[in-house]
């Protein structure tokens, strides 16, 4: 039964997928989670949270649990398998054409990603143990903020600590403590993420938040779409889609942005203390949400944020 509705899944139009597991595999499906084209699925107890998403084209096939947390991204071209299960924390992300063999459970935390092309074995033979070569198995497991570049190779038995990050190419053979930066084969620790990472203050955040605008105008905006627009230190104008916009930042400090009669706002907040006008899309960079409102311009930033600059606002 299981591998009759793995198949009929991978031929299913996105739309019907979640139906098809709720009800003919008991899945616990939540709000808005997509299964894109030709992508298919089938494990011992699936759980799939809200927002969370596996792309086109990935083929997933576990006889443990499959489990995916709120917001959590299996990219397409992956294939994953194994006779154990996979654990993704709420915002995680597996990037595409990565392979991952799950024999013995995978375990990846909170806000952690494998970028393209990463492999992941818990079960590592091929020449036969009766003749006397080796044999080894183990569980993989990634903490909380933990970022293995394109191309990261990680070996069974791998266990990865919070706040970590892998350079590219780098092989993982065994224990990484909480706060390293890792790189080379085999992999060594090179320096620590509290030496790399900058503390974010309310006058910075008003920094970061105007480059970000001002890279997602040249980008996302003229590159990508052709559109023009009005780049300022307080925000940009623009039109789009035959409406006048303006994407206004609201500074930690000092007065609140201005809106001109008949243009539409979206807010790029910064302040703590701050509540947008009802109605109004906002993007808060103080709580990590977004309010949009089904406003198709802000719906664009969230995902600019999140691909270019690993920032997930949640609805």
């Amino acid at each position: 039964m299981r591998r009759l509705i793995f198949m009929l899944l991978f031929v299913a139009p996105p739309p019907l997928k979640p139906w098809i597991l709720r009800v003919f595999c008991g899945a616990q499906i939540g709000r808005n989670v997509h299964i894109g084209w030709f992508a298919t699925l089938k494990a011992r107890r699936i759980a799939l949270g809200d927002g969370s998403a596996i792309r086109a084209l990935t083929i997933i096939s576990c006889d443990g649990e499959l489990s995916l947390g709120a917001r959590a991204i299996i990219s397409s071209f992956n294939l994953v398998y194994g006779s154990a299960g996979l654990r993704l924390g709420a915002h995680s992300y597996i990037g595409p054409q990565c392979l991952i063999n799950c024999d013995e459970d995978i375990t990846i935390g909170r806000y952690s990603a494998l970028g393209a092309r990463c492999m992941v074995y818990t079960h590592g033979s091929f020449l036969p143990y009766t003749e006397g070569y080796w044999v080894r198995f183990g569980p993989v497991t990634l903490g909380d903020y933990v970022w293995c570049a394109a191309g990261v190779f990680l070996n069974p038995g791998v266990s990865i600590g919070d706040q970590v990050f892998v350079n590219s190419r780098s092989v993982i053979a065994g224990t990484v403590p909480s706060g390293a930066v890792m790189e080379g084969n085999p992999a060594t620790q090179t320096t620590s993420i509290d030496k790399l990472r900058r503390n974010v203050g309310p006058r910075r955040l008003d920094s970061l938040a105007g480059q970000m605008l001002k890279h997602f105008a040249e980008v996302g905006l003229e590159r990508v779409q052709g559109i023009k627009s009005s780049v300022s230190s307080s925000g940009v104008d623009l039109r789009y889609r035959r409406n006048l916009y303006r994407i206004a930042i609201v500074p930690s400090k000092g007065d609140q942005p201005q809106i001109p009669p008949g243009t539409r706002a979206v807010f790029l907040n910064c302040r703590s203390d701050y509540t947008a006008p009802a109605g109004v899309p906002t993007l808060d960079l103080t709580t990590n949400r977004a309010t949009t409102h089904g406003d198709p311009l802000a719906h664009e930033l969230v995902v600019f944020f999140q691909r270019y600059y690993g920032v997930q606002l949640e609805p």
